[in-house]
């Protein structure tokens, strides 16, 4: 299982890496975004099996990405947290960048919701 180890870097963007570095983050906090909060909304969107979502669910609330409502238990919601909220500005510039040169002429990226 994977589990939040903080980086003890000196720089802020190493730190940062150590949190957001992983692909199935960046995704499930996509995710996150556009409306996803249970367990099951998760697994056909990104095709991510259970034992990796279950770990990276658990990591992410360690780092304080999200938390997990109630603490225990079946039917829980994930929400992001004030820090990952931050995370926004972000998000929407990775979306722009995706779209200005990872697309080509005519293709249609999905929308991304703004602020």
């Amino acid at each position: 299982m994977k589990t939040y180890q903080p980086s003890r870097s000196p720089c802020p963007i190493g730190r940062a890496a150590r949190v957001l570095g992983d692909r199935w983050v960046i995704l499930i906090i996509r995710e996150l975004y556009l409306g996803a909060q249970r367990f099951e909304d998760f697994i056909e969107p990104l095709g991510i099996n259970r034992a990796a979502l279950t770990s990276r669910l658990k990591m992410m609330q360690e780092a304080g990405l999200l938390t997990r409502e109630p603490p225990e238990g079946k039917r829980a919601r994930y929400i992001l947290t004030d820090s990952a909220k931050a995370l926004t500005p972000v998000f929407q510039e990775m979306a722009v960048w995706g779209e200005e040169h990872l697309f080509a002429e005519g293709e249609k990226p999905t929308e991304w919701p703004s602020a």
